[in-house]
């Protein structure tokens, strides 16, 4: 028998009917403005992880190099909450300035739930190559 919380027990109707994902909005004054920055879903998140494990089945690396890029386009959204950025964007974001990509990166990681450990624990036994920016050719 579970013994009840003082919250609701959820049914599966909340669950899917729940607007999860939360967004912030972050200074990119050197950009002349401010950016939507929006939480990432459990399938965003899986497509974020593959995007820092490089070469995968072999020799594994941590893509460093494009971790934040990637992390950003998949969190910065327009007013409509619709990305304005495609995985072909992340190269272009890396040749931003790192201080705004920086902060963007602090609160998608936030709002994701994405923790330090968990990036810990993604390139645990990995290589990492952090001067080797083949990957975002």
């Amino acid at each position: 028998m579970f013994t009840k919380g003082k919250s609701k027990i959820l049914t599966r109707e909340d669950i899917l009917q729940a607007e999860d994902v939360l967004t912030e909005i972050v200074d990119a004054h050197e950009w002349g403005g401010d950016v939507i920055v929006q939480g990432i879903t459990g399938k965003e998140r899986g497509r974020f992880e593959a995007g820092v494990i490089k070469n995968p089945g072999n020799k594994q690396k941590i893509n460093m190099v494009d971790m934040r890029a990637i992390l950003c386009s998949l969190s910065i959204v327009n007013e409509d909450g619709k990305k304005l950025f495609t995985p072909a964007d992340v190269k272009a974001l890396n040749e931003k300035a790192a201080a705004p990509l920086n902060r963007i990166f602090e609160v998608a990681q936030r709002l994701s739930g994405l923790t330090e450990a968990d990036v810990e624990d993604l390139s645990e036994g990995l290589e990492e190559s952090p001067f080797d920016d083949s990957a975002s050719d």
